[in-house]
């Protein structure tokens, strides 16, 4: 089965992995938005977006946000519950092979590293870099526990970042790994004046 048409019915349940309900999923996004260095952003894309859950926590934090998904019916889930949110953009559309125009100065890229090959995944992650303006935030997060339709764990996922960018933050548990790398390495402390 294609990533699409997996995807397709998966979302035949418009919260299909519980974003709206479970803890673990709350606490999830409450940790990557509280990880995040700055209180607003630009420019943002949020890569794999489903129904639009921590979409609707970013839109508070960007000025203009893209966001992505495989599936029309996750895409028609998000648009209904961001309608009135102007400065955000939600497309249906698939990576590698479409890929929005400039740079970045924060892009989230979260659970959707499993579905790729280590080649495509490779590939992304270089992408996904050089989308990332000078001082901007690229952030992932994924599940540890394997499950059949992963075709990379999730420390092969970010491995791919680690290669290329110098780690902001790390978060791991026995669930997840939340990590955000960036070429500014400047603590929110230093920022701010505090050391």
């Amino acid at each position: 089965m294609s990533n699409v048409a997996y995807f397709d019915h998966v979302y035949e349940n418009d919260d299909p992995f519980g974003y709206r309900t479970r803890w673990y999923e709350v606490r999830k996004r409450a940790l990557l938005l509280a990880s995040l260095p700055s209180p607003r952003y630009e420019r943002g894309w949020e890569l794999g977006c489903s129904n639009g859950v921590l979409t609707a926590e970013l839109a508070h934090r960007c000025a203009q946000l893209h966001a992505t998904d495989l599936s029309e019916a996750a895409i028609a889930t998000a648009r209904a519950s961001l309608a009135d949110q102007d400065h955000v953009t939600l497309e249906c559309a698939q990576h590698p092979q479409q890929w929005p125009e400039g740079r970045f100065d924060l892009i989230v890229f979260s659970e959707i590293g499993y579905y790729l090959s280590p080649e495509q995944m490779r590939d992304m992650a270089g992408r996904l870099c050089g989308s990332l303006s000078f001082d901007g935030v690229l952030v992932s997060c994924h599940w540890l526990h394997a499950f059949d339709e992963a075709r990379c764990s999730a420390d092969f996922v970010h491995a791919q970042f680690d290669a290329r960018l110098p780690q902001l933050f790390c978060y791991r548990d026995e669930d997840l790994l939340l990590q955000g790398w960036s070429r500014m390495t400047t603590s929110v402390a230093a920022r701010e004046g505090l050391r």
